[in-house]
Protein backbone atom coordinates (compact mmCIF):
# COMPACT_ATOMS: atom_id res chain seq x y z
CA UNK A 1 0.00 0.00 0.00
CA UNK A 2 1.09 3.40 -1.00
CA UNK A 3 0.25 7.14 -0.04
CA UNK A 4 -2.59 6.85 -2.86
CA UNK A 5 -3.60 3.65 -1.66
CA UNK A 6 -4.16 5.31 2.19
CA UNK A 7 -6.11 7.97 0.65
CA UNK A 8 -8.14 5.72 -1.34
CA UNK A 9 -9.49 4.25 1.61
CA UNK A 10 -11.16 7.23 2.92
CA UNK A 11 -13.15 8.12 -0.27
CA UNK A 12 -16.88 8.44 -0.16
CA UNK A 13 -16.60 6.88 3.52
CA UNK A 14 -18.71 8.78 6.25
CA UNK A 15 -16.76 8.89 9.53
CA UNK A 16 -17.48 9.90 13.22
CA UNK A 17 -14.95 11.64 15.47
CA UNK A 18 -14.84 12.39 18.90
CA UNK A 19 -12.89 15.11 20.39
CA UNK A 20 -12.68 17.22 17.06
CA UNK A 21 -12.20 20.40 18.94
CA UNK A 22 -8.94 19.35 20.18
CA UNK A 23 -5.33 19.18 19.36
CA UNK A 24 -5.40 16.03 17.36
CA UNK A 25 -8.95 15.86 16.64
CA UNK A 26 -8.91 19.43 14.06
CA UNK A 27 -5.87 18.17 12.68
CA UNK A 28 -7.60 14.94 11.26
CA UNK A 29 -9.93 16.74 10.42
CA UNK A 30 -7.69 18.79 8.38
CA UNK A 31 -5.88 16.14 7.23
CA UNK A 32 -9.01 13.94 5.87
CA UNK A 33 -10.77 16.85 4.36
CA UNK A 34 -7.22 18.24 2.30
CA UNK A 35 -5.97 14.70 0.84
CA UNK A 36 -9.29 13.14 0.28
CA UNK A 37 -12.04 15.71 -0.43
CA UNK A 38 -14.30 13.07 -1.46
CA UNK A 39 -15.03 11.71 1.78
CA UNK A 40 -18.52 11.42 1.87
CA UNK A 41 -18.83 13.03 5.53
CA UNK A 42 -17.29 13.87 8.43
CA UNK A 43 -19.49 13.75 11.73
CA UNK A 44 -18.48 15.81 14.97
CA UNK A 45 -19.37 14.99 17.95
CA UNK A 46 -19.13 18.37 20.41
CA UNK A 47 -20.20 19.42 23.67
CA UNK A 48 -23.46 21.65 23.12
CA UNK A 49 -26.85 22.25 24.10
CA UNK A 50 -28.25 21.90 20.30
CA UNK A 51 -27.42 21.30 16.73
CA UNK A 52 -26.63 25.34 16.37
CA UNK A 53 -24.63 25.39 19.11
CA UNK A 54 -22.41 22.77 17.78
CA UNK A 55 -22.57 23.60 14.45
CA UNK A 56 -21.38 27.38 16.40
CA UNK A 57 -18.20 25.11 17.83
CA UNK A 58 -17.15 23.39 14.77
CA UNK A 59 -17.01 26.60 13.00
CA UNK A 60 -15.19 28.98 15.26
CA UNK A 61 -13.12 26.10 17.49
CA UNK A 62 -12.00 24.04 14.31
CA UNK A 63 -12.81 25.63 10.86
CA UNK A 64 -12.14 28.86 11.84
CA UNK A 65 -8.42 27.93 13.13
CA UNK A 66 -5.02 28.78 11.19
CA UNK A 67 -4.98 24.85 10.68
CA UNK A 68 -7.52 25.62 8.28
CA UNK A 69 -5.48 28.22 6.23
CA UNK A 70 -3.76 26.04 4.04
CA UNK A 71 -7.26 23.98 3.20
CA UNK A 72 -9.05 27.57 2.82
CA UNK A 73 -6.49 29.44 0.12
CA UNK A 74 -6.85 25.52 -1.68
CA UNK A 75 -10.80 25.98 -1.84
CA UNK A 76 -10.94 29.77 -2.08
CA UNK A 77 -14.54 31.25 -2.60
CA UNK A 78 -16.29 27.66 -2.28
CA UNK A 79 -14.46 27.12 1.27
CA UNK A 80 -17.19 27.38 2.99
CA UNK A 81 -19.71 25.57 0.89
CA UNK A 82 -17.15 22.72 1.02
CA UNK A 83 -17.47 22.63 4.76
CA UNK A 84 -20.70 22.88 4.71
CA UNK A 85 -20.93 19.67 2.61
CA UNK A 86 -18.17 17.44 4.34
CA UNK A 87 -18.92 18.44 7.90
CA UNK A 88 -22.13 17.60 10.37
CA UNK A 89 -21.47 19.30 13.96
CA UNK A 90 -23.48 16.31 16.35
CA UNK A 91 -24.30 17.79 20.05
CA UNK A 92 -23.13 15.24 22.32
CA UNK A 93 -21.19 13.88 24.87
CA UNK A 94 -19.41 10.41 25.43
CA UNK A 95 -19.40 10.38 28.92
CA UNK A 96 -23.25 9.72 28.66
CA UNK A 97 -24.75 6.50 26.66
CA UNK A 98 -25.38 6.77 23.09
CA UNK A 99 -22.83 9.31 23.34
CA UNK A 100 -25.82 11.65 24.30
CA UNK A 101 -26.89 11.68 20.56
CA UNK A 102 -30.53 12.16 19.37
CA UNK A 103 -32.21 9.15 18.69
CA UNK A 104 -33.11 10.14 15.53
CA UNK A 105 -29.54 10.49 14.42
CA UNK A 106 -28.23 7.62 16.60
CA UNK A 107 -30.16 5.44 14.07
CA UNK A 108 -28.62 7.51 11.13
CA UNK A 109 -25.39 6.77 12.65
CA UNK A 110 -26.26 2.55 13.08
CA UNK A 111 -26.27 3.26 9.10
CA UNK A 112 -23.88 5.42 7.96
CA UNK A 113 -20.97 5.32 9.53
CA UNK A 114 -18.07 3.13 8.50
CA UNK A 115 -15.21 4.43 10.34
CA UNK A 116 -15.23 5.90 14.61
CA UNK A 117 -12.61 7.56 15.83
CA UNK A 118 -11.75 7.85 19.44
CA UNK A 119 -9.74 11.03 20.50
CA UNK A 120 -11.72 12.94 23.29
CA UNK A 121 -10.04 12.71 26.23
CA UNK A 122 -9.04 15.10 29.26
CA UNK A 123 -5.32 15.23 28.94
CA UNK A 124 -4.25 16.85 32.39
CA UNK A 125 -2.07 14.92 34.71
CA UNK A 126 -3.81 16.99 37.47
CA UNK A 127 -7.64 16.44 36.78
CA UNK A 128 -10.68 15.77 38.87
CA UNK A 129 -10.95 12.16 39.67
CA UNK A 130 -14.21 11.61 38.34
CA UNK A 131 -13.86 13.96 35.14
CA UNK A 132 -11.02 11.45 33.79
CA UNK A 133 -12.92 8.48 34.77
CA UNK A 134 -15.97 9.64 32.49
CA UNK A 135 -14.20 10.74 30.05
CA UNK A 136 -10.94 9.11 29.71
CA UNK A 137 -12.99 5.63 30.60
CA UNK A 138 -16.60 5.56 30.47
CA UNK A 139 -16.07 7.29 27.24
CA UNK A 140 -14.40 4.42 25.54
CA UNK A 141 -16.85 2.11 26.45
CA UNK A 142 -19.90 4.17 25.16
CA UNK A 143 -18.22 4.78 22.19
CA UNK A 144 -17.56 1.29 22.12
CA UNK A 145 -20.83 0.90 22.23
CA UNK A 146 -21.51 2.64 19.74
CA UNK A 147 -19.41 1.37 17.29
CA UNK A 148 -21.06 -2.62 18.06
CA UNK A 149 -24.11 -1.16 16.29
CA UNK A 150 -23.05 0.66 13.07
CA UNK A 151 -23.90 -2.10 10.69
CA UNK A 152 -21.13 -0.85 8.05
CA UNK A 153 -18.62 -0.39 10.38
CA UNK A 154 -15.12 -0.50 9.02
CA UNK A 155 -12.60 0.83 11.71
CA UNK A 156 -12.67 1.81 15.30
CA UNK A 157 -9.55 3.67 16.21
CA UNK A 158 -8.77 4.75 19.55
CA UNK A 159 -6.49 7.31 20.57
CA UNK A 160 -4.68 6.48 23.75
CA UNK A 161 -0.86 7.35 25.41
CA UNK A 162 2.13 5.55 25.40
CA UNK A 163 2.46 6.37 29.08
CA UNK A 164 -0.15 3.78 30.23
CA UNK A 165 3.19 1.82 30.66
CA UNK A 166 3.83 4.31 33.56
CA UNK A 167 7.35 4.48 35.10
CA UNK A 168 8.67 0.25 33.90
CA UNK A 169 11.70 0.10 32.45
CA UNK A 170 13.31 -1.53 29.70
CA UNK A 171 11.60 -1.78 26.38
CA UNK A 172 8.08 -1.66 26.51
CA UNK A 173 6.41 -3.87 23.92
CA UNK A 174 3.34 -2.88 21.74
CA UNK A 175 0.64 -4.79 23.38
CA UNK A 176 -2.89 -4.87 25.33
CA UNK A 177 -2.78 -4.14 28.97
CA UNK A 178 -4.14 -6.67 30.87
CA UNK A 179 -7.51 -6.22 32.19
CA UNK A 180 -7.76 -5.16 36.00
CA UNK A 181 -4.09 -5.94 36.23
CA UNK A 182 -2.30 -3.08 38.06
CA UNK A 183 1.40 -1.52 36.90
CA UNK A 184 2.37 -2.34 41.01
CA UNK A 185 3.19 -5.58 41.98
CA UNK A 186 0.34 -8.03 43.54
CA UNK A 187 -2.31 -5.29 43.04
CA UNK A 188 -5.55 -5.41 40.90
CA UNK A 189 -8.05 -2.60 39.34
CA UNK A 190 -11.64 -2.87 39.47
CA UNK A 191 -13.07 -0.07 37.87
CA UNK A 192 -16.57 -0.21 39.38
CA UNK A 193 -14.88 -0.36 42.33
CA UNK A 194 -13.00 3.01 41.77
CA UNK A 195 -16.74 4.91 40.42
CA UNK A 196 -18.17 3.91 43.70
CA UNK A 197 -14.93 5.04 45.63
CA UNK A 198 -15.93 8.47 43.73
CA UNK A 199 -19.42 8.90 44.12
CA UNK A 200 -18.74 7.79 48.61
CA UNK A 201 -15.61 10.83 48.67
CA UNK A 202 -18.02 13.35 47.25
CA UNK A 203 -21.06 12.53 48.91
CA UNK A 204 -19.09 12.81 52.22
CA UNK A 205 -17.27 16.16 50.94
CA UNK A 206 -21.09 17.79 50.14
CA UNK A 207 -21.57 16.68 53.95
CA UNK A 208 -18.70 18.07 55.52
CA UNK A 209 -18.13 21.49 52.85
CA UNK A 210 -20.77 22.22 50.81
CA UNK A 211 -18.26 23.61 48.81
CA UNK A 212 -17.32 23.56 44.84
CA UNK A 213 -14.01 25.07 45.21
CA UNK A 214 -12.85 22.10 47.96
CA UNK A 215 -14.94 19.15 46.18
CA UNK A 216 -12.77 20.12 42.78
CA UNK A 217 -9.27 19.92 44.72
CA UNK A 218 -10.03 17.18 46.58
CA UNK A 219 -10.84 15.16 43.72
CA UNK A 220 -7.92 16.05 41.94
CA UNK A 221 -6.18 14.86 45.24
CA UNK A 222 -7.44 11.75 44.90
CA UNK A 223 -6.79 11.20 41.22
CA UNK A 224 -3.29 11.76 41.96
CA UNK A 225 -3.30 9.52 44.95
CA UNK A 226 -5.04 6.52 43.41
CA UNK A 227 -2.94 6.64 40.21
CA UNK A 228 0.20 6.01 42.39
CA UNK A 229 -1.81 4.01 44.58
CA UNK A 230 -1.87 1.44 41.55
CA UNK A 231 1.69 2.51 39.87
CA UNK A 232 0.88 4.56 37.44
CA UNK A 233 2.22 8.74 37.77
CA UNK A 234 -0.97 10.71 37.34
CA UNK A 235 -4.72 10.42 37.00
CA UNK A 236 -4.53 10.92 32.81
CA UNK A 237 -2.18 8.07 32.52
CA UNK A 238 -3.87 5.96 35.22
CA UNK A 239 -7.65 6.83 33.13
CA UNK A 240 -6.25 6.20 29.90
CA UNK A 241 -5.23 2.76 31.02
CA UNK A 242 -8.18 1.71 32.29
CA UNK A 243 -10.02 2.77 28.57
CA UNK A 244 -7.65 0.72 27.13
CA UNK A 245 -8.55 -2.11 29.29
CA UNK A 246 -12.45 -1.91 28.58
CA UNK A 247 -11.79 -0.99 24.63
CA UNK A 248 -10.23 -4.79 25.55
CA UNK A 249 -12.78 -6.57 26.86
CA UNK A 250 -16.29 -5.17 24.53
CA UNK A 251 -14.64 -4.59 20.72
CA UNK A 252 -13.18 -7.99 21.12
CA UNK A 253 -15.05 -8.62 17.66
CA UNK A 254 -14.86 -5.41 16.63
CA UNK A 255 -11.60 -4.16 14.03
CA UNK A 256 -9.58 -1.99 17.05
CA UNK A 257 -6.58 -0.05 16.44
CA UNK A 258 -5.13 1.40 19.33
CA UNK A 259 -2.30 4.49 18.66
CA UNK A 260 -0.45 5.35 21.67
CA UNK A 261 1.56 8.74 20.95
CA UNK A 262 4.06 9.38 23.33
CA UNK A 263 4.41 13.42 24.15
CA UNK A 264 2.68 15.53 21.40
CA UNK A 265 4.40 18.36 20.01
CA UNK A 266 3.87 20.96 17.46
CA UNK A 267 3.79 20.48 14.05
CA UNK A 268 6.93 19.51 11.92
CA UNK A 269 5.33 19.86 8.27
CA UNK A 270 1.81 19.28 7.91
CA UNK A 271 -0.40 21.11 6.83
CA UNK A 272 2.48 24.39 8.17
CA UNK A 273 5.42 23.70 10.47
CA UNK A 274 4.90 24.96 14.33
CA UNK A 275 1.37 24.64 14.72
CA UNK A 276 -0.12 23.78 18.19
CA UNK A 277 -3.10 24.33 20.51
CA UNK A 278 -2.84 24.03 24.50
CA UNK A 279 0.80 24.08 26.56
CA UNK A 280 1.52 20.08 26.53
CA UNK A 281 4.04 18.57 29.10
CA UNK A 282 7.08 20.02 28.14
CA UNK A 283 5.27 23.29 26.89
CA UNK A 284 4.61 24.33 30.65
CA UNK A 285 8.24 24.59 30.94
CA UNK A 286 9.17 26.66 28.56
CA UNK A 287 6.41 29.02 29.37
CA UNK A 288 7.20 29.00 33.11
CA UNK A 289 10.90 29.81 32.33
CA UNK A 290 9.58 32.81 29.85
CA UNK A 291 7.58 33.94 32.31
CA UNK A 292 10.49 33.86 35.08
CA UNK A 293 8.33 31.17 37.31
CA UNK A 294 11.30 28.21 36.84
CA UNK A 295 13.89 28.99 39.47
CA UNK A 296 14.57 25.26 40.03
CA UNK A 297 13.73 21.58 38.60
CA UNK A 298 13.87 17.75 38.81
CA UNK A 299 16.20 16.31 35.60
CA UNK A 300 18.47 14.33 34.25
CA UNK A 301 20.52 15.43 31.26
CA UNK A 302 20.44 11.80 30.29
CA UNK A 303 16.89 10.86 30.40
CA UNK A 304 15.32 10.20 26.42
CA UNK A 305 12.63 12.46 26.05
CA UNK A 306 10.04 10.89 24.23
CA UNK A 307 8.30 13.29 21.83
CA UNK A 308 6.51 12.89 18.46
CA UNK A 309 5.15 16.19 16.22
CA UNK A 310 1.19 16.30 16.03
CA UNK A 311 1.36 15.77 12.25
CA UNK A 312 3.28 12.65 12.44
CA UNK A 313 0.61 10.94 14.29
CA UNK A 314 -2.38 12.21 12.41
CA UNK A 315 -0.38 10.33 9.00
CA UNK A 316 0.09 7.24 11.59
CA UNK A 317 -3.59 6.83 12.61
CA UNK A 318 -4.61 7.21 9.00
CA UNK A 319 -1.72 4.76 7.63
CA UNK A 320 -3.00 1.96 10.70
CA UNK A 321 -6.36 2.63 9.51
CA UNK A 322 -5.83 1.74 5.63
CA UNK A 323 -3.83 -1.16 7.31
CA UNK A 324 -6.28 -2.78 9.43
CA UNK A 325 -9.44 -1.91 7.22
CA UNK A 326 -12.32 -4.13 8.04
CA UNK A 327 -10.13 -6.91 10.02
CA UNK A 328 -12.95 -8.20 12.79
CA UNK A 329 -12.34 -9.05 15.79
CA UNK A 330 -8.22 -7.79 16.29
CA UNK A 331 -7.02 -5.35 17.84
CA UNK A 332 -3.62 -3.96 16.76
CA UNK A 333 -1.36 -1.28 19.02
CA UNK A 334 1.05 1.10 17.87
CA UNK A 335 3.58 3.39 19.68
CA UNK A 336 3.59 6.70 17.36
CA UNK A 337 7.05 7.68 19.45
CA UNK A 338 10.60 8.73 19.06
CA UNK A 339 12.60 7.21 21.88
CA UNK A 340 13.77 4.21 20.01
CA UNK A 341 14.12 5.39 16.50
CA UNK A 342 15.66 9.07 17.04
CA UNK A 343 15.47 9.60 21.00
CA UNK A 344 15.81 13.16 22.09
CA UNK A 345 18.04 13.13 25.07
CA UNK A 346 17.83 15.53 27.76
CA UNK A 347 21.39 16.57 27.25
CA UNK A 348 20.02 18.09 23.72
CA UNK A 349 16.62 19.02 25.30
CA UNK A 350 18.67 21.29 27.68
CA UNK A 351 21.01 22.99 25.21
CA UNK A 352 18.43 23.89 22.72
CA UNK A 353 16.36 25.41 25.55
CA UNK A 354 19.27 27.41 26.95
CA UNK A 355 20.05 28.35 23.04
CA UNK A 356 16.16 29.60 22.18
CA UNK A 357 16.41 31.88 25.02
CA UNK A 358 19.64 33.42 24.92
CA UNK A 359 18.61 34.32 20.70
CA UNK A 360 15.49 35.28 21.68
CA UNK A 361 14.84 37.26 24.95
CA UNK A 362 12.03 38.48 26.03
CA UNK A 363 11.78 41.91 25.96
CA UNK A 364 9.19 43.65 27.86
CA UNK A 365 6.37 46.60 26.88
CA UNK A 366 8.30 49.43 27.92
CA UNK A 367 11.52 47.80 25.54
CA UNK A 368 13.34 46.33 28.25
CA UNK A 369 15.32 43.07 27.91
CA UNK A 370 14.63 40.31 30.31
CA UNK A 371 17.84 38.41 31.51
CA UNK A 372 16.81 34.94 32.06
CA UNK A 373 19.10 33.19 34.71
CA UNK A 374 19.98 29.18 34.22
CA UNK A 375 17.58 27.09 36.36
CA UNK A 376 18.88 24.63 39.58
CA UNK A 377 18.70 21.56 38.56
CA UNK A 378 18.30 18.34 40.85
CA UNK A 379 18.56 14.95 39.69
CA UNK A 380 17.50 13.97 42.96
CA UNK A 381 13.77 14.70 44.39
CA UNK A 382 15.16 14.50 47.58
CA UNK A 383 17.41 16.65 46.62
CA UNK A 384 14.79 19.02 45.37
CA UNK A 385 12.86 18.84 48.45
CA UNK A 386 15.86 19.88 50.52
CA UNK A 387 16.43 23.02 48.38
CA UNK A 388 12.84 23.89 48.58
CA UNK A 389 12.81 23.82 52.14
CA UNK A 390 15.79 25.69 52.52
CA UNK A 391 15.13 28.54 49.46
CA UNK A 392 11.38 28.65 50.65
CA UNK A 393 9.59 26.63 52.95
CA UNK A 394 11.71 29.25 55.66
CA UNK A 395 11.40 32.08 53.95
CA UNK A 396 7.35 31.95 53.62
CA UNK A 397 7.29 30.89 57.60
CA UNK A 398 9.10 34.20 58.47
CA UNK A 399 7.11 35.86 55.83
CA UNK A 400 3.85 34.96 57.48
CA UNK A 401 5.11 35.96 61.47
CA UNK A 402 6.42 39.28 60.05
CA UNK A 403 3.01 39.82 57.56
CA UNK A 404 0.66 40.62 60.31
CA UNK A 405 2.84 43.69 60.47
CA UNK A 406 2.20 45.09 56.95
CA UNK A 407 -0.04 44.23 53.78
CA UNK A 408 3.24 45.10 51.82
CA UNK A 409 4.95 41.61 53.88
CA UNK A 410 1.43 40.04 53.08
CA UNK A 411 1.41 40.60 49.54
CA UNK A 412 5.45 39.08 49.39
CA UNK A 413 4.21 36.57 51.25
CA UNK A 414 1.31 35.56 48.58
CA UNK A 415 3.80 35.65 46.13
CA UNK A 416 6.37 33.34 47.57
CA UNK A 417 3.38 30.92 48.12
CA UNK A 418 2.41 30.90 44.90
CA UNK A 419 5.53 30.43 43.44
CA UNK A 420 6.27 27.70 46.08
CA UNK A 421 3.18 25.88 45.17
CA UNK A 422 3.72 25.81 41.20
CA UNK A 423 7.20 24.37 41.63
CA UNK A 424 6.00 21.54 44.03
CA UNK A 425 3.10 20.43 42.13
CA UNK A 426 5.07 20.25 38.61
CA UNK A 427 7.87 18.57 40.55
CA UNK A 428 5.22 15.96 41.51
CA UNK A 429 3.82 15.38 38.24
CA UNK A 430 6.15 15.51 35.82
CA UNK A 431 9.17 13.87 37.89
CA UNK A 432 8.24 10.47 36.94
CA UNK A 433 9.24 11.93 32.64
CA UNK A 434 12.46 13.64 34.00
CA UNK A 435 13.56 10.33 35.46
CA UNK A 436 11.77 7.87 33.03
CA UNK A 437 13.96 4.53 32.12
CA UNK A 438 11.62 2.82 29.95
CA UNK A 439 12.12 2.68 25.86
CA UNK A 440 8.91 2.34 23.78
CA UNK A 441 9.07 -0.45 21.22
CA UNK A 442 8.44 0.40 17.64
CA UNK A 443 8.41 -2.76 16.35
CA UNK A 444 4.45 -2.24 14.82
CA UNK A 445 5.34 1.32 13.96
CA UNK A 446 8.30 0.41 11.06
CA UNK A 447 5.62 -1.42 9.54
CA UNK A 448 3.89 2.42 8.89
CA UNK A 449 6.76 3.56 8.31
CA UNK A 450 7.99 1.02 5.41
CA UNK A 451 4.61 1.84 3.60
CA UNK A 452 4.48 5.37 2.98
CA UNK A 453 7.61 6.83 4.21
CA UNK A 454 9.07 8.02 1.32
CA UNK A 455 5.75 8.54 -1.22
CA UNK A 456 4.57 11.58 -1.89
CA UNK A 457 2.05 12.69 -3.78
CA UNK A 458 1.83 15.17 -6.85
CA UNK A 459 0.17 17.90 -4.48
CA UNK A 460 2.82 17.50 -1.78
CA UNK A 461 0.53 15.45 0.45
CA UNK A 462 2.58 12.37 2.76
CA UNK A 463 2.11 10.06 5.51
CA UNK A 464 5.31 10.00 6.72
CA UNK A 465 5.43 9.16 10.26
CA UNK A 466 9.06 8.14 10.61
CA UNK A 467 10.99 10.44 12.73
CA UNK A 468 14.47 9.59 11.96
CA UNK A 469 14.28 12.48 9.89
CA UNK A 470 14.12 14.76 12.31
CA UNK A 471 17.09 17.02 13.83
CA UNK A 472 15.73 17.81 17.46
CA UNK A 473 17.84 20.65 17.98
CA UNK A 474 16.94 22.90 14.91
CA UNK A 475 12.96 21.85 15.34
CA UNK A 476 12.77 22.91 19.00
CA UNK A 477 14.60 26.18 18.23
CA UNK A 478 13.07 27.00 14.65
CA UNK A 479 9.72 25.39 15.46
CA UNK A 480 8.81 24.16 18.38
CA UNK A 481 9.72 26.78 20.71
CA UNK A 482 8.42 29.67 19.31
CA UNK A 483 4.94 28.21 18.92
CA UNK A 484 4.60 27.05 22.39
CA UNK A 485 5.39 30.48 23.42
CA UNK A 486 2.82 32.24 20.90
CA UNK A 487 -0.17 30.18 21.71
CA UNK A 488 0.76 31.54 25.74
CA UNK A 489 0.89 34.67 24.66
CA UNK A 490 -1.84 34.77 22.36
CA UNK A 491 -4.31 32.64 24.84
CA UNK A 492 -3.22 35.28 28.15
CA UNK A 493 -4.43 38.00 25.27
CA UNK A 494 -7.52 36.60 24.72
CA UNK A 495 -8.11 35.61 28.30
CA UNK A 496 -7.35 38.99 29.09
CA UNK A 497 -9.77 40.49 26.63
CA UNK A 498 -12.19 38.75 27.98
CA UNK A 499 -12.26 39.41 31.51
CA UNK A 500 -11.93 42.91 30.59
Amino acid sequence: MDAAGVIGCFKDRSILITGSTGFLGKMLVEKILRVQPDVRKLYLIVRAADAASAENRVLTEVVGTKLFDVLRSKHGADFNSFITNKITALPGDIIKETCALRNSMVEQIYEEIHVIVSVAATTSFYERYDVALASNTLGVAHVCDLAKKCANLKMLLHVSTAFVAGEQEGLLVEKPLDAGKALRKDYSLDIQSELKLVESVKSKLRVQFSNDKIEKRKMKELGLKRARHFGWPNVYSLTKALGEMLLGTLGRDLPVVIVRPSIISSTFKEPMPGWTEGSRTMDMLYVAYNDQKLSCFIFNRNVIIDVIPGDMVINALMVAMALHWEKHGTQAIYHVTSGHRNPLRGSTFLESFYEYFHSNPRVTKDGRIVKHGRVTLFKKYTFFSLYMILRYKLALEAFHVMSVFGHSLSQHYNKLNRGYKFLILIAKLYAPYAFFKGCFDDTNMKKLWAITATEELDDGSTFDCDPACIEWGSYLINTHIPAALMYASNNNQMKKAGSA
